[in-house]
């Protein structure tokens, strides 16, 4: 109850102090009687977050520039190129990652090593793209928009050598690049070639035109000279033919993790694919490095062991509490709060106070419920003089009586009654660290005890398994009856452990805590005392 109440008090005074984007979260469930006092002041409760890990979605850009598969080599330079990218992601029709292409890639696709060039002039392109990649016009014929192994060939020799050289190859094959050499069009024609390519714009005599229109060879004019024309067709390329294999994350992808498999990996850019195999986003080495939009405010705990999964690894600006200083430490100076009073929601009520902010109704009711609870309505040994004070403050802005507010909170839901071994436990449970040995204590307040021994057996199952699985020497759960004001300590762990616990014992696990209620100051002494 303080925990969830403090937070949520403590994220509307940074709102009403001009900070917007501060929400309030839990790190677990919210049980029968914290539902009771959310719904009671009309406030919902803190969002859940099981993680505040840096994620992958932390950094990725969601602004993806990618390329079809069906966009040609020369297109996929430009947007490179235009946008200053080190590669982009190649997607179908269906937004579907499908590889990734490279500024490497294409360099390489249109300046091949000279041990390689001999084979430069075949590439695999339709007919369409490559006269739309270097901005051709169709005088004669139709042009196929189907990929076929292609042999760009320039004719820059006699006719007797280019005879020759044409017959090293499959004449529908061939692209022919020439000038306004009439021979060298009639002998193309004649052996059926695919398609002329008129280079620098040159006409074409009309008799030519009728043979290749007779001879289904298509004839097409282009604006540049010859060596631009054959360096811009090789661009005709389908983007999809040249991709490469590539490593790709999930938005939920821990950062840690992904960092880890990018420093492995070659590549640059790596895409981010979403649950429904769509293409999310990307993140590019560089991106790693980018500060986390993440930070935390811790209230009611100052340990990390205690705090929300991957606290340890995002900023912490600030911290609230009321118990012990468990080793905490920060890279940079914070906000740290830490004050022997009863309850975390009088820090925040004292908070308010000191920003001359108003605490609202609905807060100061929120506020109550945190205080009454912590402190059994000011009967604990952990409630001060500051405790009182604020508490009779609230009380008249939230309009309620801190008696009647009591019996109504522990009125409702027994924690034995209405929850699992397992839940009972989890519940309020601190997890904490002494000298190197790790150990829980949870607490629940109760009416009476009238439901504990059926319950009994199951707790204590219940701690056994939380021991084992946790990997701790100790754990405890403390079971106050708050009319009493007396506990019943169940506890499982290393026998040496429970060997010391000197308090009347009902059986091995169970011990009668004549005038103990609070964990903090009362329980957590004693057993530090029980590890020394």
């Amino acid at each position: 109850m303080d925990s969830i109440c403090s937070a949520l008090a403590y994220a509307r005074l940074k709102q009403s102090l001009g900070i917007p984007d501060v929400i309030a979260a839990r790190a677990g469930n919210i049980n029968a009687r914290i539902d009771f006092i959310l719904k009671k002041f009309a406030v919902e409760p803190p969002v859940f977050l099981s993680d505040v890990a840096p994620r992958v979605a932390d950094v990725m850009q969601t602004e993806v520039v990618s390329v079809h598969a069906d966009s040609s080599a020369y297109d996929a330079l430009q947007i490179i190129a235009g946008k200053e990218l080190r590669g982009l992601p190649v997607i179908d029709g269906d937004n579907h990652c499908l590889g990734l292409l490279s500024a490497f890639k294409l360099s390489h696709h249109l300046f091949p090593s000279r041990e390689q060039a001999g084979g430069a002039r075949q590439i695999v392109a339709s007919l369409a793209a490559i006269v739309e990649t270097f901005g051709g016009t169709v005088i004669a014929g139709q042009l196929s928009r189907e990929p076929v192994d292609q042999v760009l060939m320039v004719a820059a020799m006699s006719l007797d050598t280019f005879s020759e050289r044409m017959r090293r190859h499959e004449a529908r094959r061939i692209i022919l690049f020439v000038g306004d050499r009439e021979d060298i069009q009639r002998r193309a024609i004649a052996s059926g070639v695919q398609a002329i390519v008129l280079t620098g714009g040159l006409t074409v005599l009309e008799s030519v035109l009728r043979a290749a229109g007779e001879a289904g060879v298509a004839v097409i004019s282009s604006p540049h000279d010859t060596a631009t024309t054959v360096l811009l067709a090789r661009g005709g390329v389908r983007a999809g033919r040249m991709i490469e294999p590539f490593t790709s994350f999930s938005p939920d992808t821990a950062l840690e993790i992904a960092r880890e498999q990018a420093a492995d990996s070659h590549s640059l850019v790596f895409p981010i694919i979403n649950e429904k195999g769509f293409l999310a986003g990307i993140v590019t080495k560089s991106d790693f490095i980018k500060p986390i939009p993440r930070r935390l405010v811790l209230v009611d705990h100052n340990e990390l062991s205690q705090a929300v999964s991957g606290a340890d690894k995002v900023p912490i600006l600030e911290i609230l509490d009321h118990h012990r200083i468990g080793g905490f430490s920060s890279d940079s100076p914070i906000l740290f709060w830490n004050n022997p009073v009863g309850s975390t929601c009088t820090l925040v009520a004292l908070s308010f106070e000191q920003n001359g902010i108003p605490i609202p109704p609905d807060i100061a009711g929120l506020l109550m419920a945190g205080l009454i609870s912590d402190t059994l309505n000011l009967t604990s040994p952990t409630a001060t003089p500051t405790d009182k004070r604020i508490l009779g403050i609230l009380s008249g802005l939230a309009r309620q009586d801190p008696a009647g507010l009591a019996e109504q909170i522990f009125a409702v839901g027994s924690p034995l009654l209405t929850m699992t071994a397992e839940d009972v436990i989890a519940a309020d449970c601190k997890q904490y660290v002494d000298k190197g040995r790790r150990f829980t204590v949870s607490q629940i307040e109760e009416l009476n005890f009238s439901h504990f021994a059926d319950k009994q057996a199951g707790l204590v199952a219940g701690l056994e398994q939380h021991c084992h699985r946790a990997g701790l020497c100790f754990a405890a759960l403390l079971v106050t009856d708050v009319n009493t004001q007396n506990s019943l300590l169940i506890a499982s762990g290393e026998p040496e452990i429970l060997q010391r616990i000197n308090f009347p014992a009902r059986d091995p696990h169970v011990w009668d805590l004549a005038g103990v209620v609070s964990r903090k100051k009362q329980l957590l002494p004693y057993i530090l005392q029980c590890l020394t």
